[in-house]
């Protein structure tokens, strides 16, 4: 699934191509699902001459700023992207394998066209994103609803200790829930985690202001990290768990040799590290 790396990479993207020109032309797919019962006239109508005037994103959320309202919201789900032409698109682990780059590409749902030519695309195999049309992105649903966002707001840490006080919760399933720490998906929650040596079994208000800290300083570096490398796994350090914990390997192991436990945990799949958990 596109955690706050992989929609950060979308956002550059789209302001790289799309900032400071005009949407020429808009063709959607006829999906009321993705597209939140919208149909294509109205999208056509809503963006159709509007010029973008920035990419933002919040969490899993991105959105671009038009001259005038209502402003395109994205969110990918588990498998959606935002692609152009002559980009490489990210592999996700959950996505589906393109073998060779198709243009237009498959699983379309909106593409613009935009006045130097240039296009950009949203597609959605599993049809779980979403495209909306919202007059006010970050005063509205669901952006509203969304907590904070480790890239652009980490709260301090005496205000992120009395965040994990305030919760009972399991921290492992605190962490996936967005209106805590928007953009944090599974892999990100089992990264910091593990990094920061605690169990995800955990309730949140049983952590100390050290493991608080910790915790904190590790999703902020792990976050930063990813964006840096434009969610380009393979430059991710060859010591972090991501490399090892896919597929529910009996056998799996860290790159220290430690080995790696994966468990249901909240309802999600959780892989962790229990000799190095605590």
């Amino acid at each position: 699934m596109p955690e706050l790396p992989e929609v950060e990479r979308g956002r550059r993207l789209a302001e790289a191509v799309a900032v400071g020109r005009r949407i020429a032309r808009v063709w959607c797919a006829d999906d009321r699902i993705v597209l939140d019962s919208a149909s294509p006239r109205r999208w056509r109508r809503a963006l159709e001459g509007r010029r973008v005037r920035a990419a933002r994103r919040w969490g899993k959320q991105l959105w671009l700023e038009l001259d005038a309202p209502p402003h395109p919201l994205f969110h990918f789900g588990m498998s959606g992207a935002l692609k152009t032409p002559d980009a490489t698109p990210i592999q996700l682990k959950s996505g589906p394998r393109e073998d060779r780059p198709v243009w237009p590409p498959r699983y379309l749902k909106v593409r613009l066209h935009l006045d130097d030519g240039r296009e950009l695309a949203m597609t959605d195999a599993r049809r779980l994103g979403r495209a909306l049309l919202r007059d006010d992105p970050e005063h509205e649903p669901p952006i509203a609803r969304l907590g904070f966002d480790p890239l652009l707001a980490m709260p301090a840490p005496a205000r992120f200790s009395e965040m994990l006080r305030a919760r009972r919760g399991i921290l492992k399933s605190l962490l996936l829930d967005q209106s805590f720490a928007a953009g944090v998906g599974n892999w990100i929650a089992d990264e910091v985690l593990y990094q920061a040596g605690i169990d995800p079994r955990r309730r949140a208000s049983s952590l100390t202001d050290e493991e608080a800290r910790r915790l904190r300083a590790r999703l902020g570096s792990i976050v930063k990290r990813a964006v840096a490398a434009n969610a380009d796994s393979s430059r991710y350090p060859r010591t972090w768990l991501f490399h090892r914990r896919w597929g529910k390997r009996g056998n799996a192991r860290t790159a220290r040799g430690e080995r790696i436990e994966h468990q249901t945990i909240g309802g999600r799949t959780a892989a962790w590290v229990p000799s190095a958990q605590r």
